[in-house]
């Protein structure tokens, strides 16, 4: 069963693209679930296209069973493989691709994969014995998508990456949770590893905000940039950052709801990649009952959130230079014997 929606998301993509595209609208097509394992969560998959034209997902996983609160994302999570030769699916679970060390290489999660100066680069995180605070980022590189994962040359022996700065300049030297969540691009000869930091908010509370990492070489060694390139007043989660036109782009989790509820998205635009302003950001996809209606998920199992379904860990899928697949995790099952999966929506040009 499919489903169509429009979007602002769609609308700024088509206008980003090329003045050919200018006055049409871009079209998103519901497809279904993209990657799913009996008896497993499968979290934020990522896409990449292999050099025979298969599409694989690197994907958060972990057993059911193990926790019940959902908890098992930093306790108990390794990275999955999946494969197709659609990336529609039906996709193949090929096995582990990352897995879980525990003690100080524990629960590796939020993976986040891409093709790079002719290299695979996934970059996921981990922390020590289940202590979020203790969040860092890992970076591992390889020539071809069999899992020979090494470190990257310019990390830590393990693969580490990034970690909280020790500059009290830094703005995430406060950090509450390390850092994470990284996404990866390359900008105007640069690279720049983009990573959330939840930091203290003034007078009290919390802000979920991105900074990035720079380095004149793929494989770093990366430095913070000392400011922060989002606005703590506007929150976001799980921001997936590419490039086009000129222009940096993130997409991310509307983490508060400050353009809508917390279920959807946000689309940022930035010019040099060092600051994306609030007055660049508008809505981008909603929740998933907006696509596929209430009554699909009215028996529908919820592990996380509500039953609306909120989308998270967007990742994208480029062709021919333009985005071609979206894929979001969500915490609700209609399936029974299933955790959280990961579902793919279609990006059409009309």
């Amino acid at each position: 069963m499919r489903f169509y929606f429009t979007s602002l998301l769609a609308i700024f993509f088509t206008l980003s693209i090329s003045c050919q595209t200018l006055n049409k609208t871009m079209k998103f097509e519901y497809v279904g679930v993209a990657a799913e394992n009996k008896g497993m969560h499968v979290w934020g998959s990522s896409p990449i296209v292999d050099s025979e034209g298969r599409t694989h997902l690197y994907a958060a996983q972990w057993s059911i069973n193990t926790q019940v609160d959902f908890s098992g994302w930093y306790k108990d999570c390794e990275i999955g493989h999946y494969v197709s030769n659609n990336p529609e699916g039906p996709f193949e679970y090929l096995g582990v691709a990352v897995k879980d060390l525990d003690k100080k290489f524990n629960s590796p999660h939020n993976p986040t994969i891409n093709y790079i100066d002719g290299k695979y680069v996934l970059c996921f995180i981990v922390n020590e014995d289940n202590k979020l605070k203790t969040q860092r980022i890992i970076m591992y590189v390889a020539d071809d998508l069999s899992d020979h994962w090494r470190p990257a040359k310019g990390a830590e022996a393990d693969g580490t990456i990034l970690r909280k700065p020790k500059d009290t300049t830094i703005w995430n030297y406060k950090a509450k949770l390390g850092v994470s969540n990284p996404t990866l691009i390359k900008f105007k000869g640069k690279y720049m590893l983009y990573h959330k930091s939840v930091v203290p908010k003034e007078p009290k509370g919390s802000a979920y905000t991105y900074g990035v990492a720079v380095s004149d070489h793929l494989e770093g060694p990366y430095k913070i940039y000392n400011k922060r390139v989002t606005s703590p007043k506007m929150q976001l989660e799980d921001a997936y950052a590419f490039t086009m036109n000129d222009s940096v782009y993130m997409l991310s989790r509307d983490f508060v709801g400050t353009l809508g509820n917390s279920g959807g998205g946000l689309l940022w635009k930035s010019a040099d990649g060092y600051y994306f302003p609030e007055d660049n950001t508008i809505r981008s996809y909603e929740d998933l009952e907006h696509y596929v209606g209430k009554e699909f998920l009215k028996d529908a199992s919820v592990y996380r959130g509500k039953k609306f379904g909120k989308l998270e860990r967007a990742q994208i899928l480029f062709k021919n230079g333009k985005p071609a697949y979206l894929y979001l995790a969500t915490g609700v099952q209609v399936k029974l014997g299933f955790g959280s999966s990961s579902h793919v929506f279609k990006i059409n040009y009309e």
